[in-house]
Parts: C-alpha cells; sequence; structure tokens
C-alpha cells in the first residue's frame, strides 16, 4: 500500500515527464544527423547555338501616288461640259472636259481658205517663170524680168508652207479644245463646272488624276543606321540573302499585314538635313485600291543574313539596377553563373544577342528566382508551352527525392 502511494507522488510524475522529454530530444537530434541533405533546385534551361537569321528593320513611310498628272488647258475658252465623274477611273486619252470649239473651227476654215488661195495662185506664177526662163536664153527678157518671174515663184510656194503650218496650228488648237486624260488613274474633284471661263496653262489645276496600281512608299532611314548596315556587310557579320532581298512587307495603320509584298527600288542619294535620313523608295502592287496616298505605314526591310546568330528568350534574360543585361548559366559543374550580354534587337519574343554567350552555354529560362551565382541547380531542358508540339510536361518539375 505504501509503494503505490509513492507512485503517485507528484515530485515522481515529473522526474518522469522530463525523462521522456529528454529521450525525444535525443532521437530528433539523431535523426537530424543522419537524414540527407534537401535536393538541389531544378530549373530549365537552354543550350546556346548558332543559327541563320534575316534581320530586318521596321521604318514608318507614307505612300505616294506612282503618277501624278495635273490636268491642264492649253488654249483659252469656255467649259462647255465636264465629261467624268469625280473620283472614278479614267483612261488614258478619255475626254475629261469640252472646251468651245466655235472660234478654233472657224480660225482653222480660215487658215484652209488661205491655203487654197495660195495654191491657187502657184500654177500661174510657175508659168511665168518656165516663159522668162526660156525667153531668157533667148535674151527676149531682161535678167530683171527673169529675177522678178523667179523671186514670184518662191514667194508663192512660201505663202503655201505658210498656209500648211497656220492650218497645222489651228487643227492642234481644235484638238485642244478636247481636255485628255493623259494617264489612267483615278481623277479627284473638278475646280471648274460647265460656263467657267479658263485659260491656257493657268496656275489652278482643272482637275488631278493619280495612278495608284502600282504605287509608291517612301520610308526615311537614318544615316546612322545606313552606316551601320554597311558596316555590318563589310565586315562579314551580315551577308545579302537570296533573289527575294529586296523584297519588302508592309503593315497597315491598324496593324494588320498587306497581302502582297512590295520591291526596294533604290536609296536616295542625298541626305535630308533637316532629318538627317534618306529615302527609300518601295513600290507595291495595288489592284484593288486598298493603299491611298498619304497613308501611313511601315515597312519592312530586310537588312541581311546573319549566319552566326544567337538567339535567346526574352524572359531568360534580366537586368541589373543600372539597366544592363544579364542572363543566369549553368556551368558543367551544375553551379550558377553570371553574364553581362551586349544585346542586338528583338526578334519576336526572342533577344538577338551581339556579345556575352558562346556555342554550347546553357541559359537558365525558367527558375532563376530559385538560382544564385555559385549555388549548386539541376538542370532540365526548357519546352516552350506555347509552341506547336511542346509538351508543357517536359518543363521544369520538382526533382524527385532520390533518398
Amino acid at each position: 500500500m505504501r509503494l503505490k502511494n509513492q507512485a503517485h507522488h507528484p515530485f515522481v510524475q515529473w522526474k518522469t515527464a522530463l525523462a521522456a522529454l529528454f529521450c525525444a530530444l535525443a532521437m530528433t537530434a539523431c535523426r537530424r544527423r543522419h537524414a540527407p541533405p534537401p535536393p538541389a533546385p531544378e530549373v530549365a534551361t537552354v543550350t546556346v547555338a548558332l543559327q541563320q537569321v534575316l534581320l530586318t528593320t521596321e521604318l514608318p513611310g507614307r505612300t505616294s501616288p506612282y503618277r501624278v498628272s495635273e490636268i491642264r488647258p492649253q488654249v483659252n475658252g469656255i467649259i462647255q461640259e465636264r465629261l467624268f465623274t469625280e473620283g472614278s477611273d479614267v483612261k488614258a486619252g478619255q475626254v475629261l472636259y469640252q472646251i468651245d470649239p466655235a472660234p478654233f473651227q472657224a480660225a482653222l476654215d480660215n487658215a484652209k481658205a488661205g491655203l487654197g488661195r495660195a495654191k491657187a495662185n502657184l500654177p500661174a506664177v510657175q508659168s511665168r517663170f518656165a516663159r522668162y526662163k526660156e525667153a531668157l536664153a533667148d535674151k527676149a527678157v531682161s535678167q530683171q524680168d527673169y529675177d522678178d518671174a523667179d523671186a514670184a515663184l518662191k514667194q508663192a510656194e512660201a505663202d503655201i508652207q505658210s498656209w500648211e503650218e497656220t492650218v497645222e496650228t489651228a487643227r492642234i488648237n481644235l484638238g485642244y479644245t478636247r481636255i485628255l486624260a493623259p494617264i489612267s488613274g483615278r481623277i479627284g474633284k473638278s475646280s471648274v463646272t460647265g460656263g467657267a471661263l479658263v485659260t491656257a496653262y493657268q496656275p489652278v489645276s482643272l482637275a488631278t488624276v493619280q495612278q495608284l496600281n502600282p504605287i509608291y512608299v517612301d520610308v526615311p532611314q537614318s544615316t546612322i543606321e545606313l552606316l551601320r548596315l554597311k558596316s555590318r556587310l563589310g565586315d562579314g557579320r551580315l551577308s545579302h540573302g537570296s533573289a527575294n532581298q529586296s523584297q519588302v512587307q508592309l503593315i497597315l495603320e491598324d496593324g494588320t499585314t498587306y497581302p502582297s509584298a512590295g520591291t526596294l527600288q533604290f536609296r536616295d542619294i542625298s541626305v535630308d538635313q533637316m532629318t538627317g535620313s534618306v529615302i527609300l523608295r518601295t513600290v507595291f502592287p495595288n489592284p484593288n485600291g486598298v493603299l491611298l496616298p498619304g497613308m501611313f505605314v511601315r515597312a519592312v526591310v530586310k537588312e541581311g543574313v546573319n549566319k552566326q546568330a544567337i538567339l535567346l528568350p526574352q524572359q531568360a534574360v534580366s537586368r541589373d539596377p543600372k539597366g544592363n543585361p544579364l542572363v543566369l548559366t549553368v556551368g558543367a559543374d551544375g553551379k550558377v553563373g553570371l553574364r553581362m550580354l551586349s544585346l542586338d534587337r528583338a526578334i519576336g519574343d526572342q533577344w538577338l544577342v551581339a556579345s556575352g554567350l558562346a556555342p554550347g552555354d546553357r541559359v537558365i529560362v525558367e527558375g532563376m528566382q530559385k538560382a544564385r551565382p555559385g549555388a549548386e541547380v539541376s538542370a532540365v531542358p526548357f519546352v516552350d508551352a506555347r509552341k506547336p508540339g511542346a509538351n508543357p510536361g517536359n518543363a521544369a518539375q520538382p526533382a524527385p527525392n532520390s533518398n
């Protein structure tokens, strides 16, 4: 009975609990000494490889008509009728305006009458000259009479030629009363109506015809970019591509791509002193009239082919506090390294790297927040789930515990 009471004494119970606690702590420390280290964080990497890339430049520009013709009268007169619809397509040689032809027809008739009189007088003068020529041989007429007959003949012939020129001039002026379209294209609004008085070669045009198919696109290129491009081509960093090197793509104001490619015709030989740029003129087919003069567009001009380009996903590139680009790499020993880069330009969702990487380098794309320079990581290939055929299950996943 006494032993039973001692077992339930408070002091004995406290000693028993303390001993159990010490045992538990000892067992926990023992387990910690024998536990495996945590696994290295897993990161997804891409391996740097050289590839051939076509480099392009996107430049702003505006459209301009292929040909422009301002319609002006070539004779004075009254407009009888306008023979076209404003804003319509006209053909070369189509009559646009009719000037009152009556005075010009009268001038032509008068010139023809004068020509007829001159021709009617010619046979008599020729006959007189022939008689005087024979008589002079027999000394029946004086030399002066012969010379007068010869001069009269030449004057009659000159009169005929003069009247023929007068007839031709009157015929030309009569033709000018029909004002024709010199080129095919789309005609704008008319500045005159029927009954208006017009003068030859007046400063204000009657209308304007613009040929819109094909159509020009003029884009400025800075001289800095031009010199840089020549330098790259000269030192071999860029090379001319295939025969379609001069093809140009067009992006419209709403962001859509124009369906037909254009052709680069030439670079201007003079520099605009105000903007420091040269004009690139390209020509595009425009059968449906989508492109109108004065539209703002963006032209994608081909520069050349970089046969040793290095491209990186943009998400792999970070910036230091000063804004300099950098990437994290995984070495052969599995440790993280830091590389500073020099970037050329963005191509789609990738960066074109100018320097800082070499073929075979492994660059971390995903899991950068878990990687620190000098730390050991486990690298797996990066798979872009946005690309067709990619398997998202191959992306970076937590490494299994081998222990």
